[in-house]
């Protein structure tokens, strides 16, 4: 048979293949490519996993005896970097899915734009459709965009930001497209279709295919990234090494085995990349069976907690040392209507990249275009005329494995707990309206802080802490502070509003199961997973 034969759809999904859309993106050259990725590799990416899942939550991480050799070797080092990635000051990231901010990222004056099918996106299929389409036309140059409100047209400037793409992450599935009736991994299909379409486009620009993989936990799973770039290069015959790809270290275990995650993929990858938010996840959730290591107030766990400065000098350390770019964090702040709330806002952003650029960054992240001006003129600065900081190796840095286990610290108060339960909802809403990053309380929120809110409240409940004022965090106290967060959203929106115009009602009682959960000891390790599995039962 076949191996395009071998790909069926879901019944919801049929009727969009008459859309001009959906066909120029699922051409069968394009599913018959993908059909190879996922023959190859989702019986290793399911393997993967199931390592994952014995993991033993009552250890901590390590680094690895078996390959201290990697480690030890001097002579190694990471490919050369492209041209187009020489200097990476800045880069922005936003949802692919968006034409208007896909347009405005090109624009913003970063270096770099990070096309996102991951933490900042939500995988509807029209999401996936749209931002593969707007990709399309971004790697031509041909974007555009008309509001229909304003009638204001969008097209792209004469220089615009190099186009990166962060597909999803391993533990993700496909669940609209079926291969041997059994859902694609979502990271070979963003990836794939993307690839298939574009990268020799990008070559004849003069551009690189370049990529973010997110939520590796392991140097094993850099390995299979390496073999599904292998393969996709061959099949198109294009040169082994081409493509370059950044890994962020996100996860606990991965902090671990960064030099070994460069060694697997050291013929692709640029370098690697502090993805905080999602890092707090991961300590919070690794070590979520631990009584001492519980983390208090997320807003109180910023980057000059000693665990998370570790994590940066090891990180700095490693790249520097193989060659590679290391790039900085999120600045999750947007521009305030405000003046005085919006000079504290840009006060924290200015702080933020001034400590990045010392600490030795290559670059950094933000996700607003009105941040681009102050991180360039920050890293600029910071330069002193060169494109990077390779040349500082930070020899001096001894990251021990207490040094990266050190419990931030910090107080636990109520309204720290109630916060946790609004960001959470409130995310997981948006989500649930296909919108996978919103503005809340001055901050651009994805997945990934939704997580940290919705971790840490578990892990609160799960080992009774007991609050500033003297209260212990029991079931009945989570109900009560569940119960005010509700009303105090229904009373914003109004009751009318909150019951039949959005998915308030939804998303307060997935976000309520997820933390009761706690009563059975389960820990669910990515809010997404239920909730694209409540957009597929909707038929999106």
């Amino acid at each position: 048979m076949d191996l395009e034969n071998k790909i069926t759809f879901r019944d919801s999904i049929k009727n969009s293949f008459q859309n001009d859309l959906v066909k120029e993106v699922l051409t069968p050259e394009a599913l018959r490519f993908v059909a190879e990725l996922a023959g190859e590799c989702t019986d290793k990416r399911n393997l993967l996993l199931a390592a994952r899942r014995n993991y033993n939550a009552e250890e901590t991480p390590h680094f690895l005896e078996s390959t201290k050799h990697i480690r030890n070797d001097k002579n190694w080092k990471v490919a050369k970097h492209p041209q187009d990635l020489q200097k990476r000051w800045v880069e922005i990231t936003g949802p692919a899915s968006n034409r208007k901010m896909v347009i405005n990222a090109l624009n913003s004056g970063a270096d770099c734009y990070m096309a996102d099918f991951e933490d900042s996106d939500v995988p509807t299929w029209e999401n996936l459709m749209q931002g593969q389409k707007n990709l399309i036309e971004a790697a031509r140059g041909a974007i555009e965009y008309t509001d229909p409100k304003t009638g204001k047209q969008y097209t792209l400037h004469d220089q615009t930001a190099t186009l990166l793409v962060r597909p999803r992450g391993w533990h993700l599935d496909e669940k609209h497209v079926l291969f041997e009736g059994k859902p694609i991994p979502g990271a070979l299909f963003d990836f794939g279709l993307f690839f298939y379409h574009n990268a020799r486009k990008q070559q004849e620009k003069g551009s690189t295919p370049t990529f973010y993989l997110p939520k590796m936990e392991s140097h094993l799973e850099a390995r299979l990234w390496n073999d599904v770039f292998q393969k996709a290069q061959d099949m198109l015959d294009i040169g082994e090494g081409t493509i370059r790809a950044t890994v962020l270290i996100e996860t606990l275990p991965a902090a671990f085995e960064m030099e070994e995650i460069l060694y697997e993929l050291k013929d692709h990858i640029s370098g690697l990349n502090c993805g905080r938010w999602d890092y707090i996840f991961s300590y919070i959730k690794k070590l979520n069976q631990h009584q001492d290591k519980i983390v208090p107030d997320r807003d109180q766990v910023s980057m000059t907690q000693p665990f998370l400065q570790s994590y940066v000098d090891l990180l700095i350390q490693t790249c520097h040392k193989r060659g590679a770019y290391a790039m900085g964090g999120m600045a999750a702040q947007i521009p305030l209507k405000d003046r005085e709330a919006n000079e504290k806002a840009m006060a924290a952003v200015r702080t933020d990249k001034e400590r990045e650029v010392a600490a030795g960054h290559d670059g950094t992240w933000v996700a607003h275009p009105g941040l681009v001006p102050i991180a360039r003129d920050i890293f600029e600065k910071g330069m002193n005329g060169a494109n990077n900081q390779l040349y500082r190796l930070r020899e001096e840095v001894q990251v021990t494995e207490e040094d990266l286990l050190k419990v931030p610290e910090g107080s636990f108060t109520y309204d720290g707990f109630k916060k946790n339960i609004n960001i959470g909802i409130r995310y997981v809403e948006a989500y649930l309206r296909g919108i996978g990053c919103v503005p809340l309380e001055g901050k651009m929120e994805d997945a990934a802080t939704a997580e940290i809110s919705r971790a840490q409240d578990w892990q609160w409940l799960r080992h009774q802490v007991k609050l500033d004022d003297g209260r212990m965090v029991t079931p009945k106290l989570y109900t009560e502070a569940h119960t005010e967060v509700t009303a105090e959203i229904m009373k914003e929106l109004g009751q009318e509003k909150y019951i039949t115009n959005s998915k308030f009602p939804e998303a307060t009682n997935l976000f309520l199961n997820m933390i009761e959960q706690e009563q059975k000891g389960y820990f669910e390790d990515f809010l997404t997973i239920p909730a694209y599995e409540h957009l597929i039962k909707e038929g999106r």
